[in-house]
């Protein structure tokens, strides 16, 4: 299913804050990853945001072949500005993104991927981070 028009546009603003964050240094501090994408996944990457805000992290799940992305503040707070999206790395337009403000995480966000690399990134703030083109297979 295609995405809204905002929300095609909120993944665009997203890939570009993606692509800015790659060549960030990594945060003193993570957020681990909190169980959120159900049983059966498990944790199979993650990126640190700048700044110890949080971290994105990626789950797989072997029966399923489906994919999970969450990003994970480091600590709960007020309500902030927050994203995950999730794609395959051959088709952008796969796209699935969860955004809006939140105390603790955006997402869990899905996405079958069984033989395909990924792409996945989140936002808190103005921080980014995220991985193109991983976790082939």
């Amino acid at each position: 299913m295609p995405l809204p028009h905002r929300s095609r546009a909120a993944a665009a603003t997203a890939a570009a804050v993606f692509l800015t964050a790659l060549g960030s240094a990594a945060p003193a501090s993570a957020a681990g990853y909190n169980g959120v994408c159900g049983s059966g996944y498990k944790a199979v990457n993650s990126a640190d945001l700048p700044g110890g805000a949080g971290t994105v992290h990626l789950a797989y799940n072997g029966s399923t072949g489906k994919n999970c992305a969450v990003t994970i503040r480091a600590s709960k707070g007020a309500a902030a500005p927050m994203d995950v999206q999730l794609a395959l790395a051959s088709d952008p337009d796969s796209a699935v993104l969860d955004g809006g403000e939140f105390t603790s995480y955006a997402g869990p966000v899905y996405l079958k991927a069984q033989g395909a690399c990924v792409t996945w990134s989140g936002i808190i703030g103005d921080q980014a981070a995220g991985k193109a083109g991983t976790n082939c297979g």
